[in-house]
């Protein structure tokens, strides 16, 4: 069997996993909405400053809120990993010739297509309040932050098999999430932050991410700004996806 045949096949189970849980669907949409109707309203009076400049203040926030679900939708990988641990699932997985990076693959692809159809919808919904996207860009933009849903889902799903307790993964995962959002700039736009946390937030993925993603939404497809956020986040892509495949190798031996 390939590996595309493989990775078609595990896609297809973790993705029929996830709906038979639909309350996820529900909790995954439920937040973003919160953030545009509660949190958005209280930037108004930032329209037009610093951060600001162009059009509404939703075209420069919801490009943000799209990382922060790019960023939780790969987050649970961890969680099921360790579940199909203790529950045996891992063990008789390692006795089949399946490939580990199709395994791998499989829970990405779903986490990836957990992310893009809630983002669709969550643009959507944010038009009638003022968002004006550029949809080429927006398609681009749809593109790139697929890398952040992957990259996340890959680590956590390793990390996961490696620690192979919930409470050590939690800790891990809190830990790191409210500085990484923090410093990307997700919410409020680093122009209005100090000169330490700009430079502190160039050592940050996601900064990269919502950067490029508030260029792409506004058309601006070509920006430098654009093709950085393509290469940090493509080649952190490749160096988290070869890491796993060899903690699922290990796991599986």
């Amino acid at each position: 069997m390939t590996i595309g045949r493989e990775t078609k096949l595990l896609f297809q189970r973790k993705l029929l996993e996830f709906f038979r849980q639909p309350v996820w669907v529900v909790v995954g949409l439920a937040t973003p909405l919160l953030y545009l109707a509660l949190f958005s309203p209280l930037l108004t009076s930032l329209a037009g400053g610093a951060g600001f400049a162009r059009g509404s203040i939703l075209d420069v926030f919801v490009p943000g809120i799209l990382v922060l679900m790019a960023f939780g939708a790969g987050m649970g990988a961890g969680w099921i990993a360790i579940w199909e641990l203790n529950t045996g699932v891992i063990e008789r997985l390692s006795v089949t010739p399946v490939s580990r990076f199709a395994l791998l693959l499989g829970t990405v692809l779903r986490d990836v297509v957990t992310f893009i159809v809630p983002a669709l919808l969550v643009i959507l919904a944010a038009i009638p309040f003022g968002f004006d996207p550029h949809w080429a860009g927006i398609v681009v933009m749809l593109v790139l932050l697929s890398l952040v849903t992957a990259i996340v889902s890959a680590w956590s799903g390793a990390l996961g098999i490696l620690l192979g307790d919930i409470g050590s993964l939690a800790s891990i995962v809190t830990g790191l999430q409210l500085p990484l959002t923090l410093l990307a700039g997700i919410l409020l736009p680093l122009s209005l932050a100090p000169g330490w946390m700009v430079m502190l937030a160039h050592l940050d993925p996601l900064y990269y991410a919502v950067e490029a993603a508030r260029d792409l939404s506004a058309g601006r497809l070509a920006s430098a700004t654009v093709a950085e956020g393509f290469g940090v986040l493509g080649a952190l892509t490749v160096v988290t996806l070869w890491w796993a495949t060899r903690v699922y190798r290990r796991a599986l031996a």
